[in-house]
């Protein structure tokens, strides 16, 4: 199996960070790769170990539904988030680094990657939800 890790530098708190990325209201703004998107009742959130995170992307395009279910292993608030996918076992660790200047690096590891997943295809669509995150955050997300 495959690892994978991302780097982002962000103008943002960790604490903020984090709450994007665990709140609804947040994740609906950005969540899924360009062409997708996730409306609100599609996510689920319950921030504890062993509580579950779940999404459904719809592709924008045709209609396509893609869900992502997970639970979550570890909960630290502002520092790490750690869930493992229900379907594959892929493990996706997040950890908030305060460069205390104002900036915080977001470090997403994945480990158990499916081929599939893993793909170029997959990976590129991957970068672009990336890229939204940071554009959400720019435009002034807060809590």
């Amino acid at each position: 199996m495959t690892e994978l890790t991302f780097r982002r530098i962000h103008r943002a708190t960790p604490g903020l960070l984090f709450d994007c990325l665990t709140t609804p209201e947040h994740l609906t703004r950005f969540w899924g790769p360009k062409g997708t998107t996730t409306p609100i009742e599609n996510i689920t959130v319950d921030l504890r170990p062993g509580g579950v995170f779940e999404t459904t992307m719809v592709d924008d395009a045709d209609g396509g539904r893609y869900t992502m279910r997970a639970v979550y292993v570890v909960v630290q608030r502002p520092d790490r988030l750690v869930w493992q996918d229900a379907d594959n076992g892929m493990l996706t660790t997040i950890t908030f680094v305060d460069l205390h200047d104002g900036r915080t690096e977001v470090v997403t590891h994945q480990e158990k990657v499916p081929a599939p997943i893993a793909s170029p295809a997959a990976q590129s669509g991957f970068v672009t939800s990336l890229d939204r995150f940071d554009a959400y955050i720019i435009d002034g997300a807060r809590t």
